[in-house]
């Protein structure tokens, strides 16, 4: 215990920030029923954690740098229990929102410190088998979320997939206190300036574009509240870029932009996560909404993405040997693609089988995607480098996930609201109210004589809605697969290698 304990304190933290990612996924329609909450409240129960983890995910090195890495995981891990603890007792969609917000901001703490823990803790083959350990973790807790979720929430109700967190944390934090050594902070670690400036305007921009998004299909993209936080974000970005660029000590040194393996990188996770698990909320709605699974069974159809995703990633090692980078990332986005489009023939009277094959053939890409970028990413920088690296392609892997879950609940309200115009007396209204799994809500609302035809109109509206969804994200993720193939290239001329060069540089410098 002496020796692993430390493992298994941070496996601990891992598989409860990890398994919050996927384990709302089936619990959304009774979440929206009980809440009386529409599409926009449902995106931000998922988006106010992705986001909070990202945006303060690159400032949480340096802090942790600053203040002590078992400090501040305590403190995460602290945070994440305490706000699980208030989102099992949220009795209103802000509350839970806000609490939500919470857990990822304990979630950034808690993964910007895991593996540098890891590293402090273990060395040679001790630390090989920690980290072969915690990477089994983190994917098998993606993995169970949906299963888990499903069961809970079945069982017990949606509030039982924050509780369950409480006893798991409050052992984490005893463990961490008893096992991990208090951390040794360098005097000129603790004089290490915070880009405090760089950290606000991240997220103001991150923030700021994610709210826009979802507040445009509730109140459209010439509304003050889709205006404001779209004109805030647009001013953030330019403003972070100049900041960033006269830091000494920037969050993000953007003169990594420039090595292509590492763009690459950037983008591959990016558009694997917004396609591949973007929508999958959405097919939540319609396998429980529309064709009436339980959310167990819903869990069901889910596992097979998360299972083959960890398989495939378990065994990234022995597909890197046979199969260059090059055609290894963009196999795994053009994968993600096929799933996404595997997806798309959906019918009225189509069950949740239909779903298996794509949601089975997207796990393998991002089996593939996940840990090919995250080596390919580390890879491409400078030793220096590689902790702004990681906690760049961590932010990347999170904005992509919330930036899906937004776009799509966006193009799906709005495919809805065409299809119910004409047959509904307010069709936004309606939109908004089906695609948040409201599906029996509307059917309870509308007279027995005229039921049955509406529950055909909704299953065709939304089906139609979801078919639209999963072509856009494979079109995306087969566009990204050529990008980033011809971004991994190898230089062919004098201007190519005189051009890597000049970026190696830059970043070296």
């Amino acid at each position: 215990m002496r020796k692993w304990g430390p493992l298994l304190a941070v496996c601990l933290g891992t598989f409860m920030l990890v398994l919050d990612v996927t384990i709302t996924l089936v619990a959304l329609p009774d979440i929206a029923a009980q809440l009386h909450t529409t599409l926009s409240g449902i995106s931000w129960v998922i988006d106010g954690y992705a986001l909070a983890l990202a945006a303060a995910l690159l400032a949480m090195g340096t802090v942790a740098d600053r203040h002590g890495l078992r400090r501040i995981y305590t403190l995460g891990l602290a945070a994440f229990t305490a706000a699980s603890l208030a989102c099992g007792l949220a009795e209103s969609a802000p509350m839970l929102i806000a609490m939500r917000a919470v857990q990822g901001l304990g979630a950034a703490a808690m993964f910007a410190t895991a593996i540098s823990l890891l590293r402090a803790t273990y060395s040679g083959r001790d630390l090989g088998a920690a980290m072969g350990v915690w990477a089994a973790v983190a994917g098998g807790a993606a993995a169970l979320g949906p299963l888990i979720g499903g069961a809970l929430t079945q069982a017990f109700g949606w509030s039982w997939i924050f509780y369950v967190n409480v006893p798991v944390g409050v052992l984490a934090i005893v463990l961490t206190l008893r096992v991990i050594p208090r951390s040794e902070v360098p005097d000129s670690a603790r004089r290490e300036r915070l880009d405090l400036p760089g950290a606000v305007l991240f997220a103001a921009f991150a923030a700021g574009l994610l709210y826009a998004t979802i507040a445009a299909h509730e109140e459209g993209w010439t509304s003050p509240a889709t205006l404001i936080p779209l004109v805030l974000a647009l001013a953030a970005g330019p403003a972070f870029v100049l900041v960033q660029r006269r830091s000494a000590r920037p969050l993000l040194d953007l003169a990594l932009l420039a090595r292509p393996a590492f763009l690459a990188a950037l983008i591959a996770i990016f558009v694997g996560e917004f396609t591949a698990y973007g929508f999958m909320a959405y097919s939540s709605m319609w396998l429980q909404s529309i064709t009436g699974l339980t959310p167990l069974a819903a869990g069901l159809v889910m596992l097979p993405n998360a299972v083959a995703s960890m398989v495939v990633s378990l065994m990234s090692g022995r597909i890197l040997r046979r199969f260059a980078m090059r055609w290894a990332l963009p196999l795994g986005l053009l994968l993600v693609a096929a799933g996404a489009f595997a997806q798309s023939g959906l019918t009225p009277d189509s069950t949740g089988v239909h779903l298996l094959a794509g949601m089975l053939i997207g796990g393998l890409g991002m089996g593939l995607v996940i840990p090919l970028a995250s080596q390919e990413a580390i890879e491409a920088v400078p030793l220096p480098r590689t902790g702004m690296a990681a906690g760049a392609f961590t932010t990347f892997q999170q904005l992509g996930y919330a930036f899906g879950v937004a776009i799509f609940g966006t193009l799906l309200a709005a495919v809805a609201q065409s299809g119910l115009a004409g047959h509904v007396a307010n069709p936004h209204a309606s939109a908004q109210q089906l695609a948040g799994g409201g599906a029996g809500q509307i059917l309870a609302q509308t007279a027995s004589s005229a039921r049955d035809g509406m529950d055909l109109l909704l299953r065709t509206t939304f089906t139609n809605g979801l078919n639209v969804v999963a072509i856009v994200g494979g079109t995306i993720a087969l566009a990204s697969a050529v990008f980033c193939a011809v971004l991994l290239r190898p230089p062919s001329t004098a201007s190519d290698i005189r051009i890597n060069q000049e970026a190696a540089h830059a970043t070296d410098n």
